[in-house]
């Protein structure tokens, strides 16, 4: 499932010499665990200065040990951040903006599937973590991100994105209603493509590119909010963490996708998302909406 050129074997450290994050500064959502955690790896092992932006911050330590051990590169940090939390995301931003350090790749990774109810500032919780959370760390690290640039923004986005229906904008203040959680984690990642195509329309000329993925069906933590009995029939079918890490890394390191700004990926190759996920009046109201979410919440006043 690796695309031409692009092959590597994170036990052994082992990278296309093609793929290269050499001094590169990477943050990345969600970095302790999963297709996160091999992300970092990944880009640690490419020499990036990793930033692990995460919710508990002793698992984040935890894990800015594991990857420096692994790789041999002591640039890795911890973060924290709670993208439920917009107070919280703001704080992240600011952090991060306070620094003299550039930022190259900023990688939307952390997500939540299977869970009920609202997010700490008010919206569903699978579309406020999956996708408002993300939103306002993107539009408030934009500033360093224009400045670092050539820059990526890497969204870890869904196949799920196929079931949705459209974005029930009336809902998003509400709770989880469906019985499996299912249409709000579609929701959730319909949103997360629709943005990062947005987002390409509107930085062209930039310098900056975007990327939304499909990461395999994985069996990562993001499903132990989901009932066990659905975790264990999907767990079937499921790929390892490292492997839901191809694309991922792909978008971020690899010369092959330089100017292929606002597509989506599956297995490392640009994939048709849904028609919904390409409607251009769509994503201006989801912009819209979202823009309205966080404004009170901007670190820069």
């Amino acid at each position: 499932m690796i695309g031409s050129g692009f092959h590597r074997t994170l036990h052994s450290g082992i990278v296309n010499p093609g793929s290269s994050a050499r001094d590169q500064v990477v943050l990345i959502t969600g970095g302790n665990t999963g297709i996160g955690f091999f992300t970092a790896l990944g880009l640690a092992r490419q020499g990036a200065h990793v930033l692990l932006a995460c919710r508990d911050a002793r698992r984040a330590q935890t894990a800015c040990e594991r990857i420096c051990d692994a790789s041999g590169n002591r640039r890795v940090e911890p973060l924290e951040l709670d993208l439920g939390d917009l107070n919280s995301v703001a704080r992240c931003a600011q952090t991060v903006l306070a620094r003299d350090l550039p930022l190259h790749v900023l990688i939307n990774n952390a997500g939540i599937a299977g869970a009920r109810g609202l997010s700490v500032s008010g919206y569903e919780i699978a579309f406020g973590i999956n996708h408002i959370g993300h939103f306002a760390l993107t539009q408030w690290l934009l500033p360093r991100l224009r400045a670092s640039a050539p820059a990526r923004i890497v969204t870890v986005a869904s196949r799920a994105h196929h079931m949705a229906r459209g974005i029930p904008f009336a809902d998003l203040q509400r709770r989880t209603h469906s019985w499996l959680t299912v249409q709000e984690y579609a929701v959730s990642k319909l949103a997360n493509i629709l943005f990062s195509h947005e987002l390409s329309r509107r930085l062209g000329g930039t310098g900056i590119q975007t990327y939304s993925l499909h990461p395999g069906v994985v069996a990562t933590e993001i499903w132990r909010h989901a009932p066990k009995f659905l975790v264990a029939l999907r767990k079937r079918s499921m790929m390892d963490a490292e492997q839901g890490a191809e694309t991922s890394l792909f978008c971020a390191s690899s010369p092959e996708v330089q100017g292929q700004s606002g597509l989506y990926y599956d297995a490392c190759k640009p994939r048709e998302p849904s028609a919904l996920a390409q409607d251009r009046a769509l994503a201006a109201r989801l912009w819209e909406f979202s823009e309205r979410a966080i404004q009170s919440f901007n670190p820069h006043g």
